[in-house]
């Protein structure tokens, strides 16, 4: 007895899909693959694209270019504290490429002998509209220029002009039990030398007209000392 066994329909018919030609087999459009769309182009962030890379290349060749000219400009040569007149003998001519910064030229070196610096000016520093002042509160009305004679100790060390001090009363030896006490907060540095002996230092200070009898008296009889004030400026 023969048992033959038919195929099974779904079975064939798979077979058939997968193979090209076949009957059963997917053909025309759902065998291709489907077309991309084309890239849409962007012609807007292309120009803008290309005026920025244009727009940096003019601003280094202007760099460039103006990076060869040369202007006078003032340079300090002194230290200079706020408030302080700016005089001639602290300032000095530099040549500098003109990069556009405001930079005061040399030839207003004259104005500038009116004017107070605003902040502290170090030495090297290239003088700006903005460092300077036509008024200054230390110099002003009710300031006085008072003159000291200092001996060692009296005086901190690398004292310089434009330094801000405490004026100190130091009570001598003969004064009892008589405490210390601050005379003037704070007083600006006009000037600094030595004396003859090398041992003392001649120091002129910017104090209120309201302290400086009782500065002068204690300086007379060596019960002043001055103590400098760390970042004041």
């Amino acid at each position: 007895m023969r048992i033959s066994e038919k195929p099974d329909r779904d079975s064939r018919a798979s077979v058939n899909a997968e193979r090209p030609g076949t009957p059963g087999a997917l053909s025309g459009p759902a065998s291709r693959k489907l077309p991309m769309p084309p890239r849409e182009r962007k012609p807007a962030l292309a120009a803008l694209a290309l005026l920025l890379v244009l727009g940096g290349a003019l601003a280094t060749t202007l760099l460039v270019i103006r990076s060869g000219d040369r202007v006078s400009a003032i340079q300090i040569t002194q230290q200079i504290g706020p408030g302080q007149p700016i005089l001639p003998e602290a300032m000095e001519e530099v040549q500098i490429a003109d990069t556009g910064v405001g930079y005061v030229g040399w030839s207003h070196r004259q104005e500038v002998t009116t004017t107070f610096a605003r902040v502290t000016l170090l030495p090297g520093t290239l003088l700006t509209e903005q460092m300077v002042s036509r008024t200054s509160e230390q110099t002003g009305p009710g300031k006085i220029t008072l003159g000291l004679a200092l001996k060692a100790g009296q005086v901190p060390l690398s004292l310089q002009r434009g330094d801000h001090v405490q004026v100190l009363y130091v009570p001598g030896s003969g004064r009892g039990t008589a405490q210390g006490k601050v005379l003037a907060p704070s007083a600006l540095v006009e000037s600094v030398g030595t004396g003859d002996d090398g041992g003392s230092g001649l120091v002129s200070i910017i104090v209120d007209a309201t302290v400086s009898p009782t500065i002068a008296m204690y300086s007379s009889s060596g019960e002043i000392a001055l103590g400098k004030l760390a970042g004041a400026g």
